[in-house]
């Protein structure tokens, strides 16, 4: 049964004992009204009406001639006939009436005294019926004040068992529920409410452990997905290749990452939770990291810090400060609070090496100009003269020649690095190419090289060598490129091979020379923009654009450029493109 349907039925219950109670004293009360009522108009008025009667009988002593008094008399007598109640009252009156009638016919003293006589008896008869009702009366007063009474106490009990069992059937459930929820402020979400009835609070102590299992799973759910969380933040900052410090407002270490850690040469346990200027005593790279955070204007003087230098494997790497702050939302100020400061190390050796590289290659690219462009100029001083016959001028005027084809050569690699970098891609005029054409053209460009070197040049082409889909200009361009290189590094009289052959859907032609070699830790980075190899593996010189322009050249026309070589043994540069009408992957 409800929790409500059980209240009210107790305040219905005691409405009903109220109600009765109420009818039951309306209904006794009236009764006794009506039965006084009844006495006076029967009993009393009966008495009444004696009493007129013995007083007409006295006039009618003194005077017996007295004209009223028998007619007084009569009128009571009359009366009195029609207000009989009580048994023997009839008799009475009919006495009455026959003496009152022999009186009228003869008066006479017995007839008179037999009137008083019958009256009296009258009168005593009525006194004796209201002194019996007004006993009877009084019984009933008294039975009807004992129900009353009873009434009331069955209505005070069951008023002090509403008031006693009611408020405690209300208040004991909440109480539970206090009880529960203050389990669930303390994060015990395992202390539920038993459900003991199938009433209002049955259906919310049901209610509310199912919420509780669902805070649990959703806790549990929560829970673990913030220590994922925290563990991939953790991760993301335990990975970064930059040094990581975070300070709160009163600049105490709240995080440092391993890369920081390494740096500074200090355990995690020694940083964190302790004051960064405590520890800057003792560690002179934080002092340095701190020293701009105090500068009048901070981000100039962060902007402005030199690079922070750390020896790490033999090598100098470069670190360059960075500062961010960090700000919060107060919601209770309404302001926006400062929290603490994010320091990071960022790597810069790349950008530095770079930089240097790009330093290397406008001091050799100033020498590449700078040598030829002497070369013409005392050569055109040479050729001013008159003192020169015709062979010395023409053996002058070759090495202008040659000097301005360098010259040339490096001019358009300057412009083609220019034209990669600015977006606009490489134009290609795809063909059917005969390699060995490439070939020819190419052998036929350098020769005057390999006649200068004393260099036999060797090719090995096959009769049945599928023709290629290249740009004809930009693949003798590479072919070229790798000749002169080739030339450049082969010792004086040696020989260099070009060789062609087909694999698969792809034709791979080889240039190689019996040169130095090149180490295995340079083969790729001989193809990088700048790159200079140290000359102990036997390279000097160059600008070092040409194998990266000639790689990008092979592979946007759907082929590789790559180098298999060893110290010692010579290089074998090695390209292939797809076969004219054969598949363009590989």
């Amino acid at each position: 049964m409800n929790l409500k349907t059980k209240i009210t039925l107790g305040f219905l219950a005691l409405l009903v004992l109220l109600g009765s109670i109420g009818g039951y004293a309306y209904y006794t009360v009236q009764g006794l009204s009506t039965n006084s009522r009844n006495i006076l108009t029967a009993n009393f008025y009966s008495i009444e009406l004696g009493q007129q009667m013995l007083q007409a009988l006295d006039r009618m002593e003194v005077d017996p001639g007295a004209p009223a008094a028998s007619p007084r008399f009569q009128r009571a007598l009359t009366s009195e006939a029609g207000n009989i109640t009580e048994p023997g009252e009839r008799v009475l009156v009919d006495s009455l009436t026959q003496a009152l009638d022999k009186f009228q016919r003869q008066p006479a003293v017995p007839v008179l005294e037999q009137l008083r006589t019958q009256t009296h008896r009258m009168i005593r008869l009525n006194t004796e019926a209201l002194k019996r009702k007004n006993v009877q009366l009084g019984q009933q007063a008294t039975g009807a004040g004992r129900n009353l009474l009873l009434a009331a106490t069955l209505a005070v009990l069951l008023a002090i068992l509403l008031v006693a069992s009611v408020p405690e059937a209300a208040v004991m459930p909440l109480r539970k529920l206090t009880a529960a929820l203050d389990h669930a402020t303390g994060n015990d979400f395992k202390t539920t409410i038993p459900v003991e009835s199938p009433d209002e609070f049955g259906r919310v102590a049901r209610s509310f452990n199912r919420m509780l299992v669902q805070l649990q799973e959703y806790r549990s759910s929560t829970s673990a997905e913030l220590v994922t969380e925290r563990n991939r933040a953790r991760s993301v900052v335990d990975g970064l290749d930059e040094g990581l410090l975070l300070l709160d407002e009163n600049r105490r270490i709240l995080l440092a990452n391993p890369v920081l850690c390494e740096l500074l040469g200090l355990p995690v346990a020694q940083l964190v939770d302790q004051l960064a200027a405590d520890v800057a005593q003792r560690n002179d790279l934080l002092a340095t990291m701190l020293k701009p955070l105090d500068a009048p204007r901070r981000d100039a003087a962060v902007a402005e810090a030199p690079l922070l230098t750390v020896a790490q494997k033999g090598e100098e790497v470069f670190y360059r400060l960075a500062v961010q702050d960090l700000v919060s939302f107060n919601e209770a100020s309404d302001k926006t609070e400062f929290v603490g400061q994010v320091l990071t190390l960022r790597n810069v050796s790349d950008f530095k090496k770079l930089d240097q590289v790009k330093s290397n290659f406008l001091a050799t690219v100033s020498h590449e100009l700078k040598t030829p462009l002497s070369s013409i100029n005392m050569s055109l001083k040479l050729l001013q003269t008159d003192k020169l016959d015709a062979e010395e001028r023409t053996r002058v005027t070759d090495g202008i020649r040659r000097e301005t084809q360098r010259l040339l050569r490096l001019v358009g690699e300057l412009l083609d690095v220019s034209r990669l970098d600015s977006g606009a891609g490489i134009q290609l005029d795809f063909g059917a190419t005969p390699l060995p054409d490439v070939v020819r053209f190419a052998t036929a460009t350098v020769q005057a090289q390999l006649d200068n070197k004393q260099l036999q040049l060797a090719t090995d082409l096959p009769t049945d060598l599928p023709a290629v889909r290249a740009d004809v200009e930009k693949t003798t361009w590479v072919l070229i490129n790798l000749l002169a290189n080739a030339i450049r590094y082969s010792p004086a009289g040696g020989t260099l091979t070009v060789q062609a052959v087909r694999a698969g859907q792809f034709v791979q032609l080889t240039v190689q020379d019996r040169g130095p070699g090149i180490a295995a830790e340079y083969h790729e980075r001989i193809f990088q923009r700048f790159a200079q190899i140290p000359d102990k593996a036997g390279y000097a010189g160059g600008s070092g654009l040409g194998l990266s322009i000639a790689r990008e050249f092979i592979t946007a026309q759907g082929g590789r450029l790559w180098v298999e070589s060893e110290l010692g043994s010579g290089s074998a540069f090695q390209f292939t493109l797809p076969v004219a009408g054969g598949r363009e992957n590989g």
